[in-house]
């Protein structure tokens, strides 16, 4: 289940305190800095697009993060990216995050596709994103994270 991530989540998270009513995977989610800089990046779609960031929720724990990167563009296409707890990876969680995500933005309108992208080396997360109808469109040099692999998936029923 995807439950939006506020502001006041983050702040939570980014404390290390309790989150109402639900349990945090062992190990957390990410660290400090990574929750602060996805706390920004939420902020800033938040100021056009809303909700910006989701947990990713399971059996009453938080288990891992889903975000939009970008507001979505004038043709309805927008970016995420995700990221599961390590100790609750392997349990197809982002699979099932991802098909959600995917469901509420059929059902919300206005968006015609989401893309992603993977790490050439991330064999897990291109397994999450093809089970769920993604297509490779391409490939790109990110500075921070080398060779990235460029996803889409349409958000058109047929």
């Amino acid at each position: 289940m995807l439950v939006e991530a506020t502001d006041e989540i983050f702040e939570l998270l980014i404390a290390g305190d309790a989150l109402p009513g639900l349990a945090l995977a062992d190990g957390g989610l990410e660290s400090a800095d990574t929750l602060q800089m996805l706390r920004g990046v939420a902020a800033e779609v938040r100021a056009a697009f809303t909700p910006a960031a989701f947990l990713m929720v399971e059996a009453g724990e938080a288990v891992g993060m889903l975000s939009f990167l970008f507001p979505p563009d004038d043709a309805g296409v927008v970016d995420i990216g995700y990221g599961v707890a390590a100790s609750r990876r392997g349990r197809g969680v982002g699979r099932r995050a991802v098909w959600e995500l995917l469901m509420w933005a059929r059902e919300r309108g206005g968006l015609v596709a989401v893309t992603a992208s993977t790490s050439v080396s991330n064999v897990a997360s291109q397994l999450v994103l093809e089970r769920n109808g993604f297509v490779r469109v391409g490939m790109r040099n990110d500075t921070e994270d080398g060779e990235l692999i460029c996803w889409r998936a349409e958000l058109a029923q047929n």
